[in-house]
């Protein structure tokens, strides 16, 4: 599969790097346990975010992509940052998807966008590496539910590294209407493969929450959807 790259004008490359999955703290090993059976890849344990309250696993996907899954812990962190409030409040509503996350080779443009700086982020593996990083976005996803957020590697190692990839990430479904989607993105980026990335679920239910509905895979040529 061709790596799906957002740009904007000719100078900023983006691509898809990693999906978000929230689970409660109590219930994350049987969550990994089930979604590492569903793409056939094990994870493995990611470590702490400690200045946003929460934990994570990583499995690898293919096109160096990956999953994580993703915890609150009780910790003020996961009370006063927007990520952490993102985590706590998905997992208070029964978890499922959060969020999909772009990688750019440089967020500072991102920064002029968003009219704000970014913010660094660290955890630390069990095996002892560091893995380290700049986002920006986290807050609109808080508010819209839907959006995607953006960051930065600072770190030469990479999530992916961990594991052997076996499913592919074919297709994101969201439950936003298409229009709000794009115009959303051309404040970003350009949109063709946006569309190739994402289908949009339009219910018109303004009772069901906007987000995630279901992220489709390509595991040793079947189709696994996850919900």
């Amino acid at each position: 599969m061709v790596r799906r790259t957002l740009r904007i004008g000719h100078y900023f490359p983006m691509r898809l790097d990693h999906v978000s999955y929230v689970t409660s703290h109590e219930q994350i090993s049987d969550t990994v346990q089930r979604i590492g059976s569903q793409i056939g890849t094990a994870f493995v344990d990611g470590g702490i975010h400690p200045q946003f309250g929460t934990r994570n696993f990583t499995a690898p996907l293919l096109n160096n992509q990956y999953i994580e899954i993703v915890c609150a812990l009780d910790h003020p962190a996961a009370e006063r940052t927007p990520f952490g409030q993102a985590v706590t409040k998905k997992a208070e509503e029964g978890g499922g998807w959060l969020s999909w996350v772009f990688q750019v080779d440089s967020i500072d443009p991102l920064e002029k966008i968003f009219d704000r700086d970014s913010i660094v982020g660290h955890r630390r593996l069990p095996t002892g590496e560091e893995l380290s990083w700049r986002q920006i976005g986290v807050s609109e996803l808080v508010a819209l539910r839907w959006t995607p957020f953006f960051i930065e590697w600072l770190s030469g190692t990479h999530p992916t590294n961990n594991g052997r990839a076996i499913a592919e990430l074919d297709s994101i479904a969201l439950n936003v209407d298409r229009k709000t989607t794009l115009d959303y993105f051309e404040r970003i980026a350009a949109v063709d493969q946006l569309k190739k990335l994402v289908t949009f679920i339009e219910v018109g239910d303004s009772q069901i929450p906007k987000g995630i509905e279901s992220m489709n895979f390509n595991v040793n040529g079947k189709k696994v959807i996850i919900d």
